[in-house]
C-alpha cells in the first residue's frame, strides 16, 4: 500500500524545469527524491517543519565542521553522511516529536547512543531543546573514523 503524504511544505524542491512543493510524509518527514550531494540534503532540511529544521541545520553544520570531505545524499527520505570509499556513517530522519540521528555503526561509539536494535546501529532521538553539540561532535568524529555502511 502506498503511503499518502500528510501535508505539503511551503518549501520547494528543484525538479528540473520548475519548482514544486515538497510533500511531507507521516510525522512531517520531507519526501525528497534520492540524490547525491549537498543540494538535495539542503532541500530536505529546508522542507523540515518548524524547530526540526533548526536542529537539522545545526546537525548539518556540525557534521561538515567535524568531518572534512564529508559526502552527502538523500536516501529513503533521510539525509545521509559518509566518506568516499568508506560508506555511510550517519543519517537523520524527521518524526512527529523528534529528529532521529542514526549511527550505522554506533555500537562502538563512546558513550554508546541510547537507542538501538540489531548488531551495530544505534540512534539518538533529539527533541526541540536537547541537542548536545559537544557530545554529538564527539560521536560524529568517532563514527566517521569507522568503516561505514554500504547498502
Amino acid at each position: 500500500m502506498k503511503k499518502r503524504p500528510t501535508s505539503v511544505s511551503k518549501s520547494t524542491q528543484k525538479s528540473g524545469a520548475k519548482d514544486k512543493p515538497v510533500k511531507l510524509l507521516k510525522g512531517g518527514n520531507p519526501q525528497i527524491a534520492k540524490a547525491d550531494g549537498d543540494a538535495p540534503v539542503q532541500a530536505y532540511i529546508a522542507a523540515m517543519p518548524g524547530w526540526k529544521r533548526d536542529i537539522a541545520k545545526r546537525l548539518d553544520a556540525l557534521i561538515v565542521r567535524n568531518v572534512p570531505n564529508v559526502r552527502k545524499a538523500v536516501r529513503w527520505n533521510s539525509s545521509f553522511y559518509g566518506l568516499e570509499g568508506q560508506g555511510w556513517f550517519l543519517g537523520f530522519h524527521t518524526f512527529t516529536h523528534y529528529v532521529k540521528v542514526s549511527f550505522f555503526r554506533g555500537k562502538p561509539l563512546r558513550p554508546v547512543p541510547p537507542g538501538g536494535t540489531g548488531k551495530d546501529a544505534r540512534w539518538i532521538e533529539i527533541h526541540e531543546d536537547d541537542l548536545d553539540e559537544v557530545q554529538m561532535a564527539t560521536r560524529v568524529k568517532q563514527a566517521a573514523a569507522l568503516s561505514g555502511w554500504a547498502p
